[in-house]
């Protein structure tokens, strides 16, 4: 009988690149980066790792289909490399192919990385991406935008709440600068300015009720993760390590766009993919027992939402848990973008996902710096690539080995 992944896998070590414009740096640099700090806080050697996930999500302009630059350019030692990609949980998922493949016991160590260099192509997210996404790109998206999407998702979630539009500008621009003020403290963040609230609403609008500051931007960046038994962590003399308590997955089927049961105000997969979680990690209150999150924030109603698609504020009382704080690192109930998000760090897709459990990571160590969050127990992060009426999702928690 499956009994899930909860405290079979231990995280020995992690790393990330700085992200941003790294002009200075190819794909490769970054993995090298961001492997370098993780072997170190592994305190291992290269040749003890068995296997290895790539991810990456944009294959034609970045490094192409195969696992073969993560081999080539970490000089690993002839072992199985595979390249994952699903969207924007590809960083995630090269995460899973890792951590199940040494729950199996067919490896003892193995890494997950992943990595996505967008900026010298040009790449800003809106025109067509490439061959890999053809079907996407002309059978359902002819005519709309990303913030277009968000958008419609935004005036749904409005118009079924009765939420007024000065109301839900103030929450997002909530959203925005909290995750601002959480990136200015970050050296690793690609914008760490602090953006006050005033700023955030009287700025450019991008599709109504969205403006420049509910956008998050394009970015370079690498991040990646050893991973080991719970018993081989024990053997090498490892304590209070990370463990995974849960790793959920959940893909749209066509029920968002087939019927007419779901009205565009959430995420189906999210919904459906945290309660598992939640269930797999012996969780039965988010709200009191998740410590800290980082979420899918490509948009600040794209976070707004997911509060409530996690469980953690009732349906169409997010944005009142917003303006009320309770997601500020400060005196908040549940700190979200810990780090600053998506918000501040860009979007290199197939390193976000690793990225966020990064610094979930970094907190459970009590390694985070002036973010550190106190006596933290659970970190979620969460991944969603797509649009609203069809999308992947990933749900991650990760806490103290008990």
């Amino acid at each position: 009988m499956a009994t899930g992944i909860r405290d079979k896998v231990a995280i020995i070590g992690m790393g990330c690149s700085r992200f941003g414009e790294r002009w200075d740096m190819g794909a490769e640099e970054l993995m090298v980066e961001a492997f370098t700090e993780c072997l170190q806080d592994a305190g291992i050697e290269k040749k003890e790792i068995q296997a290895a996930w790539l991810g990456t999500c944009i294959e034609e302009i970045n490094v192409g289909k195969s696992a073969l630059p993560l081999s080539t350019t970490l000089r690993l030692p002839l072992i199985p490399v595979t390249r994952t990609e699903n969207f924007c949980a590809s960083g995630t998922e090269a995460f899973r192919g890792a951590v199940y493949a040494v729950a199996s016991g067919a490896y003892d160590i193995a890494l997950a990385q992943g990595v996505e260099k967008l900026k010298d192509t040009g790449y800003g997210g809106l025109p067509n991406p490439g061959s890999g996404w053809g079907s996407l790109s002309w059978l359902w998206w002819p005519n709309i935008t990303a913030p277009g999407a968000f958008a419609l998702l935004a005036s749904a979630y409005a118009a079924k709440y009765g939420v007024s539009d000065e109301d839900l500008k103030r929450a997002l621009a909530h959203v925005s600068a909290k995750s601002h003020a959480n990136g200015a403290m970050n050296p690793k963040a690609h914008l760490r300015k602090a953006v006050g609230i005033d700023q955030i609403m009287a700025a450019p609008i991008i599709a109504h009720p969205l403006g420049l500051f509910d956008c998050c931007g394009v970015s370079d960046g690498s991040a990646c993760a050893i991973v080991t038994t719970v018993e081989k962590a024990k053997a090498m003399g490892k304590k209070d390590f990370v463990t995974v308590k849960a790793l959920q997955l959940a893909l749209s089927n066509g029920t968002e766009m087939g019927y007419d049961k779901w009205d565009g105000d959430h995420f189906i997969t999210t919904a459906a993919c945290s309660k598992k979680a939640y269930e797999e990690a012996g969780i039965k209150d988010p709200r009191k027992e998740i410590s800290m999150m980082e979420v899918h924030d490509c948009f600040s109603i794209t976070e707004l939402v997911t509060y409530e698609d996690l469980y953690i504020s009732e349906r169409g009382k997010a944005w009142r848990d917003a303006l009320d704080g309770f997601y500020d690192l400060r005196g908040g109930g549940v700190p979200c973008q810990v780090d600053g998000g998506l918000k501040c760090f860009g979007h290199p897709i197939g390193a976000s996902g690793l990225r966020m459990l990064y610094e979930m990571y970094l907190q459970l160590h009590g390694r985070a710096g002036e973010r550190q969050i106190d006596n933290p127990r659970f970190g979620l992060t969460h991944n969603l690539g797509g649009v609203p009426y069809m999308n992947v999702c990933s749900v991650a928690i990760i806490g103290k080995y008990n």
